[in-house]
């Protein structure tokens, strides 16, 4: 049926690479199938899981509900979400909404993986006590 996403579409795939964890997706992502890039997105903030690199060298499309779902991620792990190899036209999008101001964007998964640890937001605030 046309407008139905095909078989596998949005269905991340998860790997361990060195000390990130890789988040897959491909194809199209939008409000019929980002649910379960969410689901895994919740479950790795919940585990503590960091840093976290969503590869998105495979993706075609994103609509309004896959930028919700990466804030609500970057809400709950916070700069230890990282985008990877977003597509010119992902890249667009992520301008034009201004994401891209907010969450790490890196060129490749391996530059992404290689970034060195997340700043830990608890040290700067702990600066300011006094």
């Amino acid at each position: 049926m046309a407008g139905e996403p095909a078989a596998g579409e949005g269905e991340p795939t998860v790997r361990q690479e060195r000390n990130a964890l890789v988040v897959s997706v491909t194809g199209h992502l939008d409000i019929d199938n980002v649910e379960p890039l969410s689901a895994t997105l919740r479950r790795a903030a919940e585990d503590g899981v960091a840093p976290v690199v969503i590869d998105l060298s495979a993706v075609t499309f994103a609509d309004s509900a896959t930028i919700n779902v990466l804030l609500q991620a970057h809400s709950a792990l916070g700069p230890a979400l990282r985008l990877a190899a977003p597509s010119s036209a992902l890249a667009r999008l992520f301008a034009l909404t201004g994401i891209d101001t907010v969450l790490s964007l890196y060129a490749s998964v391996a530059q992404a993986v290689d970034a060195g640890p997340p700043v830990s937001l608890g040290a700067e605030s702990g600066d300011r006590e006094g």
